[in-house]
């Protein structure tokens, strides 16, 4: 967790309100949310208990949050105080936080859930969090995958009625008692541990595209 004192007055007073009521509010809507579960072929939905390295678009983190609290998950989040936020938000529902991401930290972040995965606890990403672009993930889960030698998990949950921000992530807030698709690609193997950046890059391209696919199986769900 990052230290209170880099943060003005107003933030301390921020992260002392904000957390608790959003995952108050989380907690009240989850709790009418009806979720329906869609796998590709070959895919095999988790459930806990569970291990590894998963993954999902940023822009879906709030069903996503409530969905897989039990299963004792940790995620990369950003040392930035919007991180922060997020990280006492999740850790009221159970989750675990390592600092660091794409840009501050990195290679911190990727010891500290490689260490997670070692414990036998699995680790989720917002594959193209924290600043996007959307739809495009980060390296770090390839590069996690290679360090573990774990498969790589993708899903996309997908509220049948929500808000949608005007954001970078275009992030959804599920309506309550909404229908919400949790959608499963197959997962990727572990690239080798003597792979090429290039061979690595086609194994990022590869995550990509199953987290695609897992969203527009979700919007075809509801669109029938």
């Amino acid at each position: 967790m990052s230290s209170v004192h880099q943060f003005s007055f107003g933030q301390r007073v921020a992260l002392a309100i904000i957390p608790r009521l959003t995952a108050l509010v989380l907690a009240l809507i989850g709790m009418t949310l009806r979720f329906e579960v869609i796998c590709e072929e070959g895919a095999v939905p988790e459930s806990p208990p569970t291990t590894g390295i998963f993954c999902f678009w940023h822009r879906c983190t709030l069903p996503c949050g409530w969905y897989f609290r039990k299963f004792r998950c940790s995620i990369l989040i950003s040392q930035s105080f919007d991180g922060e936020l997020i990280a006492r938000t999740l850790g009221l529902l159970g989750y675990g936080a390592v600092r660091g991401s794409s840009s501050r930290g990195g290679a911190a972040g990727l010891l500290g859930l490689k260490a997670v995965i070692e414990n036998g606890f699995p680790v989720v990403f917002t594959a193209d969090g924290p600043r996007g672009p959307i739809y495009q993930t980060k390296a770090g889960p390839v590069r996690l995958a290679q360090m573990t030698g774990q498969k790589i998990g993708s899903f996309y949950l997908l509220p049948q009625r929500a808000w949608t921000m005007r954001s970078w992530d275009q992030f959804l807030i599920p309506k309550p008692f909404s229908r919400v698709a949790v959608s499963w690609s197959r997962a990727l193997p572990a690239p080798g541990a003597e792979d090429t950046p290039e061979m690595l890059e086609g194994k990022r391209q590869e995550l990509n595209d199953a987290l695609e696919r897992a969203r527009a199986r979700a919007e075809a769900h509801f669109s029938r």
